[in-house]
């Protein structure tokens, strides 16, 4: 029984440090997605029967983006649309198609940007799942220069 105790005394000794708030404070930030060029557009594959789920992620991103006080968060709410492609692709997924203007060196992650503006880790932790469960994956990003506008 004292083995144990002790085994047990050294093993919170070691695992204090670990679980402290200071140790949670020292985790790096999330990566943050910049862009390239004037444009990109980027495609997502989204599972047909969680739709819905997504566009509550889009809502919350615009939300976020409209409270956040970073003075790029406006530019990148003007200058970010989404279309729905309208029929399903042969496994049944939806394409949602990102078309950004690109503002130099603003983060575009959203899982970061939705963060910023919701700070309650329950909260994050929802929106987290549902922005995942939505989510088939990423299909492609084009990102690059502007080489023509027409409406000039």
């Amino acid at each position: 029984m004292r083995r144990l105790s002790g085994v047990l005394l050294a093993g919170a000794i070691f695992l204090l440090p670990a679980l402290s708030q200071h140790a949670f404070a020292q985790t790096p930030p999330p990566p943050k997605t910049t862009y390239s060029g004037d444009m990109v557009i980027a495609a997502y594959a989204i599972n047909a029967d969680k739709t819905g789920d997504y566009e509550k992620v889009i809502a919350t991103l615009k939300d976020a983006l409209m409270k956040s006080t970073k003075p790029e968060a406006k530019q990148q709410l003007a200058g970010w649309k989404i279309i729905k492609n309208s029929m399903p692709q042969p496994d049944g997924t939806i394409v949602y198609v990102h078309i950004i203007t690109v503002v130099k060196d603003a983060d575009y992650s959203i899982t970061n940007l939705v963060y910023e503006a919701v700070t309650d880790p329950m909260e994050r932790t929802n929106f987290f799942n549902l922005y995942k469960g939505a989510l088939n994956k990423p299909l492609f990003a084009i990102q690059g220069p502007m080489v023509s506008d027409f409406s000039k």
